[in-house]
């Protein structure tokens, strides 16, 4: 606590109440509304519940707006609300095979049963500000009937599969050990496949995507195919132990991609295609993708390749500085009072330089004589 601040607590006080006043800004301009952040900044709202680890779309548009649109502060605020909320139980695996898609492409075949469905996306947009924005209040046609189907679509990774080129992911044993949950236990290293996409998914989107642009440099060599980016909704199940039976509860936006990567084969296994998988909430296409290329790095040691030193193939680097919000806590810790461990490294700094006066003068009154 700033102690020797003038005014103490009441100046904190005063700071909150300023703070509020610049989140509001210029009361002459209508202030945003949780609904209007939450449809039409729908992408900052997913990446939030993405790196927030809670899928509610009010409350990361609530965050948002407390965070003057500070995503991070957003990502933070939904995590601490989290912590406050009571878990009644786990929810069944969802099955994404089944998603019923809003946007599905393929890098890797150009025909695919169901087709290549583009969705709303930036990927031909000329990145042109466009002016016709600024004239709020304008209404929008309804879009087209054909606009509202989601088709359900087969995985493109299956076509490879049937002829064993591709790494066959086979699913654990009923018995196996239920993978460990990041919200609730802190990682230990080294990490099992399952805590590594966990770290993934909540990770900071720009140093995810950092670490897979490393990759398609060069650091870890890995060149990666898109087989399959899909993104749509997908029912969320629970068992009911009164019933003895899963029933829907809701359903859930997600973004799927699994990479094809090229692999010559190691010791232990055949030339082939490997995989690299991410899964985000919402539509989170960037993030998926780093995440996806990644987790394929990650894998190095599993696939019985070499380690080549990349930073995205150090697991320790990659999970221990991915999340956000430890960095933003140890980062902006140091705006935290210091002045004792200050003081002392100041008493420091002027003894060594003390000592090093005084033995530049010894020598050169020695030099003299």
């Amino acid at each position: 606590m700033y102690v020797a601040v003038k005014g103490g607590e009441k100046a904190i006080d005063k700071a909150h109440e300023w703070l509020e006043d610049e989140r509001r800004g210029d009361v002459s301009v209508t202030e945003l509304s949780v609904a209007q952040i939450r449809e039409q900044l729908a992408l900052a709202v997913n990446r939030v519940m993405a790196e927030g680890s809670l899928y509610d779309p009010d409350l990361a548009a609530l965050a948002i707006k407390q965070a003057r649109g500070d995503l991070i502060e957003a990502i933070f605020l939904i995590r601490a609300y989290r912590t406050t909320l009571p878990r009644f139980g786990y929810s069944q695996p969802v099955d994404t095979g089944a998603m019923a898609c809003d946007r599905r492409i393929s890098a890797t075949f150009k025909d695919v049963p169901g087709g290549q469905v583009l969705g709303p996306t930036f990927d031909y947009t000329h990145r042109l500000l466009d002016f016709a924005l600024e004239a709020e209040g304008l209404e929008r046609p309804e879009p087209p009937a054909e606009a509202a189907e989601h088709p359900v679509m087969p995985r493109v990774t299956e076509f490879l599969n049937r002829e064993g080129l591709i790494q066959d992911e086979v699913p654990p044993a009923p018995e196996a050990d239920q993978p460990g949950d990041l919200t609730r236990e802190p990682l230990e290293l080294p990490a099992e496949r399952p805590l590594r996409l966990q770290a993934l998914t909540r990770g900071d989107e720009g140093f995810v995507l950092s670490m897979a642009y490393s990759t398609q440099r060069g650091y870890a060599k890995n060149h990666p195919f898109v087989g399959e980016l899909r993104i749509g909704t997908v029912p969320v199940e629970a068992e009911i132990p009164e019933l003895g039976f899963a029933i829907e509860v809701g359903e859930i936006t997600l973004t799927e991609c699994e990479t094809v990567n090229q692999f010559l084969g190691s010791k232990t296994e055949p030339p082939q295609f490997t995989r690299g998988y991410g899964l985000v909430f919402g539509q989170t296409e960037r993030k998926a993708i780093s995440m996806a290329l990644v987790d394929r790095a990650l894998r190095w040691k599993e696939l019985g390749e070499d380690d080549k030193g990349a930073p995205a193939q150090d697991e320790e680097f990659v999970l221990y500085h991915s999340d956000n919000i430890q960095a933003t806590g140890f980062l902006e810790h140091i705006k935290l009072p210091h002045y004792v461990d200050f003081q002392s490294e100041l008493e420091l700094v002027r003894k060594i330089r003390r000592e090093a006066d005084a033995a530049q003068q010894g020598a050169r009154r020695e030099a003299a004589e």
